[in-house]
């Protein structure tokens, strides 16, 4: 499956953007991955739409659907069984995704409870992406709880 990572404004903060470029780099071996930014501002939910026309949307909102690293894992397992060729993760700017970009969306998925500035959302989703290609691939990048 190949990934389209779509967000609204580039990453501004330095450790952020290192950040981004690392798990980038990590997630190449397991799937393909671009990443793309948009401009903040008006019109910013329908270019997020058509940079991920024909994907499997994934959009990260506060309002989502909470999942740990394992049921991640999980879901990538089914995506690419399901045969999901592509797949887009959107992440909005300061203000979060209008409506019509939530209700466009395959699955809307929660980091968290709280609300994470948007440069920090991206490198939270890509860190969580890798983690779960590492549990898929049995790695020792996760590791799992103690009993």
């Amino acid at each position: 499956m190949r990934w389209q990572i779509v967000a609204v404004g580039k990453p501004k903060l330095k450790f952020i953007a290192e950040g981004v470029s690392e798990y980038v780099r990590r997630l190449q071996p397991f799937a393909p991955i671009t990443l793309s930014f948009v401009k903040s501002g008006a019109g910013e939910g329908e270019l997020l739409q058509t940079q991920s026309r024909d994907a499997y949307r994934i959009v990260l909102d506060e309002r989502g659907e909470l999942v740990s690293s394992d049921d991640l894992a999980a879901r990538l397992a089914r995506w690419e069984s399901q045969s999901i060729k592509r797949s887009a993760l959107l992440i909005g700017g300061a203000d979060g995704h209008d409506e019509s970009v939530r209700s466009a969306a395959d699955w809307v998925w929660s980091l968290s409870p709280l609300t994470l500035q948007h440069e920090l959302a991206l490198l939270v989703a890509l860190e969580q992406l890798y983690r779960a290609y590492t549990i898929k691939a049995g790695l020792p990048y996760h590791r799992p709880p103690a009993n």
